[in-house]
């Protein structure tokens, strides 16, 4: 078991103290981190005392403490998974041989470039959550959402650990730049389109956390199978913290669903219109939301036909999603079945294993979103409301890929320029959904028993405590 190192002014598991250079390049950016975090952190609650858990351990038992925190005082720090003895490659075409613990010089931009992108979502999903707090509905919730940001805060800290150890002052450069970009800005956007969206309610959040974070999750699980082991043992852990945000987005929308359900079911009604006149969230509403925060991370996997995530998967780059659920690790035969557009039409080609790679992770990320709106659904079905929520067919408003230049209806019907323009405010949400839903969003401090009247209240709170414990002390 590697030992933490809590006492250093970074904590961690990776002997920082024994490379002054590299201890001395990262106390550096420190400070341009802090700076960061308080311009583009959580708004006005910096001074607050926040009931948050900090890593401390790299086990799965104990692996972390909680207790009240100021966020800027938060123990960011580095972590990574304990080495497996011996691990090999396990794909592609350097499948068996031993993993590597320094970058090959022929791979460094490939790996550069697959950190640089992980690295970026960690600091923009702050950036687009920043004013949230402000509107929570609970302190429970308010709390759950500083917990997803300084844990995002210290997943950018495990990849500008990796850029500054491994890639020299290229490293460096990109770890400031980490910095530079924000989320939805004209001149330096985030590398990501999902991560320039705006998330300006709690709607939009919870979605965010189910849809985007899920997607997260199945990009972690890539890199864990990376042959650089140093990646693979940081995504690794990042992964123990990810799963928690998924939680809060699974739950959140839950409870949203739950209230609509249960007050459509008691007041017996059925159109949307009666259902925000009770200032609920109407299911239809719900709807257009998820259609949009799939589709938009649908993207975030890359193109169904892609040479570079071939490439990635040839040399041990990157893998898919739990390889060992594969039957065949090197991909070199056998094609994807996959639905294809020619001259305005839908066929099926079959394209090779190796440039398919991204939409077989895509596959396990939708049947991974489909159990979590299944049990939306079930809550539904629970109160005997007569609606189901769906997802979106993988083509429905796509921006990269095959389908990005052309217009597929939710069922993913190709349709024409024209019945998209009037339909499009019937599938995503129009600028009245958008101002309903955030006319719900009162700006003021929850007590710890307050909810707001547009959720349900969780089944339970945090550690053991309490749904109305004071997560937040002002």
């Amino acid at each position: 078991m590697s030992n933490v190192m809590n006492d250093e002014r970074i904590p961690n598991n990776v002997n920082l103290s024994s490379d002054k250079r590299l201890q001395r390049a990262l106390e550096a950016w420190q400070p341009n981190f802090l700076t960061w975090w308080r311009d583009m952190g959580p708004a006005e609650f910096q001074a607050d005392d926040i009931y948050l858990r900090t890593a401390i351990s790299a086990s799965s038992d104990g692996w972390a403490h909680f207790d009240y925190v100021k966020m800027p005082d938060y123990r960011w720090g580095i972590f990574l998974a304990d080495p497996v003895q011996n691990r090999t490659i396990g794909f592609g075409d350097h499948i068996g041989e031993p993993v590597w613990q320094e970058v090959p010089g022929e791979h460094r931009n490939a790996l550069r470039r697959l950190i640089v992108t992980q690295g970026d979502t960690e600091p923009a999903s702050v950036e687009q959550q920043r004013l949230l707090g402000l509107t929570a509905p609970s302190m429970y919730d308010m709390r759950n959402l500083f917990q997803v940001n300084v844990e995002e805060g210290r997943h950018l800290w495990a990849m500008v650990y990796l850029l500054h150890t491994y890639f020299g002052r290229d490293g460096r450069e990109e770890a400031e730049a980490l910095l530079q970009r924000r989320s939805g800005d004209a001149d330096k956007p985030r590398i990501l389109g999902a991560f320039n969206e705006p998330c300006t309610d709690w709607l939009s959040f919870f979605m965010f956390t189910f849809f985007t974070d899920r997607d997260g999750k199945f990009q972690l699980l890539a890199l864990a199978e990376s042959a650089f082991d140093p990646l693979s043992r940081t995504t690794r852990f990042m992964l123990t913290e990810e799963a928690h945000h998924m939680f809060v987005g699974e739950t959140g929308v839950g409870r949203i669903v739950e209230r609509t359900a249960q007050q459509m079911s008691e007041h017996k009604i059925e159109r949307p219109d009666d259902a925000r006149k009770l200032g609920l969230i109407d299911l239809q509403t719900i709807q257009r939301y998820l259609n949009l925060w799939y589709s938009l991370s649908l993207d975030l996997f890359g193109g169904e036909i892609s040479s570079n995530a071939a490439h990635f998967f040839a040399t041990g780059l990157k893998g898919r999603a739990k390889e060992e659920e594969y039957a065949d690790h090197t991909a070199l035969e056998g094609a994807y079945p996959m639905e294809v557009v020619r001259e305005r039409r839908l066929v099926r080609d079959d394209i090779p294993l190796r440039n398919a790679m991204n939409e077989q992770v895509r596959d396990k990320y939708v049947v991974d979103c489909q159990r979590g709106v299944d049990k939306w659904n079930r809550m539904i079905e629970s109160f005997g409301v007569p609606f189901r929520l769906t997802l979106p067919n993988r083509r429905f408003h796509r921006q990269i890929g095959l389908f990005s230049d052309l217009h597929f209806s939710p069922s993913g019907d190709l349709i024409s320029d024209e019945a998209w323009q009037a339909q499009q405010g019937t599938w995503l949400p129009s600028e009245s959904d958008k101002a309903y839903v955030r006319s719900l969003m009162k700006p003021a401090m929850p007590k710890p028993n307050e909810m707001a009247h547009w959720l349900a209240a969780p089944k339970q709170g945090i550690r053991g405590k309490p749904v109305d414990f004071e997560y937040v002390r002002r």
